[in-house]
């Protein structure tokens, strides 16, 4: 586990619990993603909570267990020997809550409930939410519990019922489907054109204003690193960003260059496609848990998206490159545009 600097802070003394005392879950889950996170502060992003309210709720757990479950010093913050037994029954306590769950799904056969659906920012916000009506029309008693980040969710863990990734998941005992592939250029505004110019080599765009979204998922500083060599940062780009909205929109703006899907294109963004031969893939994932094909309302959203990512109707997720000006021939289906007309728009 990584050490943690903190101000020092005396081990606590704790007098055995009451032997009719429960535990409280909440707590335990706490404290189980402080030792996964490595630290009080990172547990309590992801969690969502303030530090104070993490720190107090794993007091309030060693408490309850009646051990200090970690010793805390000017060095850090280090898991016990009592401590890390408790992680391991911890752990049985959320595998089972998890199959709780998941038989509590089996029992209902009704298309209604809650579905938590993990996905990249940029392919949550720019493909699947515009569609996601699409979905809703025809499962009205759904709840879309759509959660856009670069970070992965384990479904294991019940992070999230369905996860849709960039990177093929290596976690053991989950159900993976491959949707498609993700092909991204380099784009620039008609407005960046008309100020600065349009590169037609390589040699010309390194003298051109460059936007890179750096997140998980996006192999940013390894693109770089390949199409740049011997050129830092500082002296090629004019912007980073974390997010893919504020990347499209620094891009549309005319903030410079960027890379973009190539679905950019199909769905009406105001950017214009940069013809140089620089462009990279990334293979989409889908993962869940084996038992959700047994949910009806899971079962239903899986094959939804597969479909939503079908490389047969929407060529732009084909394992071969597309251009962008060869997709209005490849795509036989209904214009795009309008259902992105906010993304599109200027």
């Amino acid at each position: 586990m990584r050490p943690i600097l903190e101000r020092g802070v005396q081990p606590l003394e704790h007098q055995p619990a009451d032997k009719g005392l429960s535990v409280d879950w909440d707590n335990a889950r706490v404290f189980l993603e402080v030792v996964r996170c490595g630290s009080f502060r990172s547990a309590a992003e992801r969690l969502g909570q303030s530090i104070n309210v993490v720190r107090r709720r794993v007091d309030d757990f060693e408490r309850q267990i009646g051990a200090t479950l970690f010793t805390r010093d000017v060095l850090g913050t280090r898991l016990t020997e009592e401590g890390t037994k408790v992680v391991a029954a911890v752990e049985r306590m959320e595998a089972a809550s998890f199959d709780l769950m998941r038989a509590r799904g089996l029992i209902s056969p009704q298309v209604k409930g809650e579905i938590r659906v993990a996905v990249t920012e940029g392919l949550g916000t720019f493909w699947l939410a515009p569609r996601l009506v699409e979905f809703q029309r025809s499962f009205p008693n759904i709840l879309v519990d759509l959660h856009c980040a670069m970070r992965s969710a384990d479904v294991l863990r019940h992070e999230a019922d369905i996860a849709i990734q960039l990177s093929m998941p290596t976690t053991l005992d989950v159900k993976i489907v491959k949707l498609g592939r993700l092909h991204v250029m380099f784009y620039a505004s008609q407005k960046y054109i008309d100020i600065y110019g349009k590169p037609n080599s390589y040699e010309e765009l390194i003298r051109h204003r460059i936007v890179m979204q750096f997140a998980d998922q996006t192999a940013a500083k390894e693109i770089f690193d390949s199409w740049f060599p011997n050129t830092s940062q500082q002296d090629l780009l004019v912007m980073r960003n974390n997010v893919s909205s504020a990347n499209y929109w620094a891009i549309a703006k005319g903030a410079g260059i960027g890379l973009l899907p190539t679905y950019a294109s199909a769905i009406g963004a105001k950017v214009v496609p940069i013809d140089i031969d620089l462009h990279r893939a990334f293979d989409i994932w889908l993962s869940y848990h084996p038992a959700s094909n047994g949910i009806p309302r899971i079962r239903h959203m899986i094959d939804w998206i597969i479909e939503a990512f079908s490389p047969v109707q929407f060529p732009w997720f084909r394992d071969d490159f597309i251009h962008p000006r060869d997709l209005p021939k490849a795509y036989k289906g209904e214009p795009l545009a309008n259902l992105f007309e906010g993304f599109a728009g200027d």
